[in-house]
């Protein structure tokens, strides 16, 4: 059994149960040339919901509280545990499958517990869209 600080173990490690991974903690690329900061590294926040008008609805989700509908093709995103700054890396897409059209989403809004966005299609109309994804990566608080 290990115990303590800084121990080394060559080969692999099994681990079980729940473990705590510190902000310090890293991994090797595959090819073992770098490393990365595996806490820097991870998303999180992330959303997949339904965007259509009256059907507004999480289909999955991490660290969000609540998602709203604040009009036509805008919504807002409330983020459970916030973000260090509004300085964070938001990725956003759209899909309508029954128009067929181009659909895009941008960013309207940014704070530290939540975001607003909007959807539109390639009309530069707005436009509710039935399948919208987020994920943000960034600091948390």
């Amino acid at each position: 059994a290990l115990s303590g600080a800084n121990a080394t173990v060559g080969g692999t490690l099994a681990v079980t149960g729940v473990h705590t991974v510190g902000t310090n903690a890293v991994a090797t690329s595959e090819g073992g040339a770098v490393t990365t900061n595996v806490v820097q590294g991870l998303c999180k926040t992330w959303i997949n919901f339904n965007g259509t008008t009256g059907s507004i609805a999480t289909r999955d989700s991490f660290n969000v509280t609540s998602i709203s509908d604040d009009g036509s093709a805008i919504y807002t995103v409330v983020i459970a545990n916030d973000m260090a700054s509004v300085n964070y890396a938001l990725t956003l897409v759209g899909d309508d499958s029954g128009s067929r059209e181009n659909i895009y989403c941008f960013a309207e809004a940014y704070a530290v517990g939540s975001f607003q966005l909007r959807s539109a299609n390639d009309q530069s109309s707005y436009i509710d869209c039935e399948v919208i994804g987020c994920t943000v990566q960034g600091d948390l608080a």
